[in-house]
């Protein structure tokens, strides 16, 4: 009888991590393709975001998820940031080579950048998205997310769940700038476009899941993400005003 407990109590802890796990894949799956439609949502996009992302570490901690499980420990920062600024580095040159090559720069033609003012683009740059996007997308996916998925599945089966889940999370952007650009005509080409783009972010997801790996640590995938998503918008509009 003594020995039926510690299976019994272990059995609900499994059940209960493998209900955390779906519940967050779920939650994440809806999030920016519902909650992302609503004007509010738009409106404080960056507090929510932050207060999004402080929620899902504080429930993540309830569920017995460590900071060194989530990428945020002490002894894993500095790996981290020497590999996230090697790439950043290498990441802010291939913006710049695809600003100074002419047949590139088409690459850079966004509506919604070439219609920002300076100061609309600062706070793109240095407020929306690295605190409404990155902080909390690196949280989700690569911390909480991924280190969930790896208590209940092997770690090759985690990253390409997690992966999966935020190319998913992409399909209402994609749409929108899709809308924004006059890039599609049509139902069937604005499907096999967005496929495209949900297709191409679980790769960049991936790849950043392998980072968080690789580095034991969240600050590599996100100094990465603040580049790639940073620099962009900075380049497309110092062109546009060229």
């Amino acid at each position: 009888m003594g020995h039926r407990w510690p299976a019994a109590d272990g059995g609900s802890r499994r059940g209960s991590d493998i209900g955390f796990a779906i519940a967050s894949c779920a939650v994440l799956a809806a999030y920016n393709n519902v909650v992302g439609l609503r004007p509010w949502q738009r409106r404080w996009y960056p507090v929510i975001n932050v207060c999004a992302a402080g929620a899902a570490l504080s429930v993540a901690a309830a569920t017995g998820l460590t900071a060194t499980d989530l990428g945020l420990g002490r002894e894993q920062l500095l790996p981290g940031l020497r590999l996230g600024s090697r790439l950043a580095a290498a990441t802010a040159a291939g913006w710049l080579v695809i600003a100074a090559v002419p047949a590139t720069r088409p690459v850079l033609g966004d509506e919604r950048i070439a219609g920002l003012s300076g100061r609309q683009v600062a706070y793109q740059v240095l407020v929306r998205i690295p605190l409404g996007t990155v902080l909390w997308e690196e949280t989700a996916f690569r911390g909480v997310l991924q280190a969930a998925l790896e208590r209940v599945m092997p770690g090759g089966a985690a990253v390409g769940m997690t992966s999966a889940v935020f190319g998913v999370w992409h399909i209402r952007p994609t749409v929108g700038a899709l809308r924004a650009n006059r890039l599609a005509q049509g139902r069937r080409q604005t499907v096999a476009a967005v496929t495209s783009a949900v297709m191409a972010s679980a790769a960049g997801g991936a790849f950043l899941s392998w980072l968080r790996i690789r580095s034991g640590s969240l600050a590599a995938p996100i100094l990465l993400h603040l580049a790639t998503n940073c620099l962009g918008p900075v380049a497309a509009c110092a062109i546009a005003r060229s």
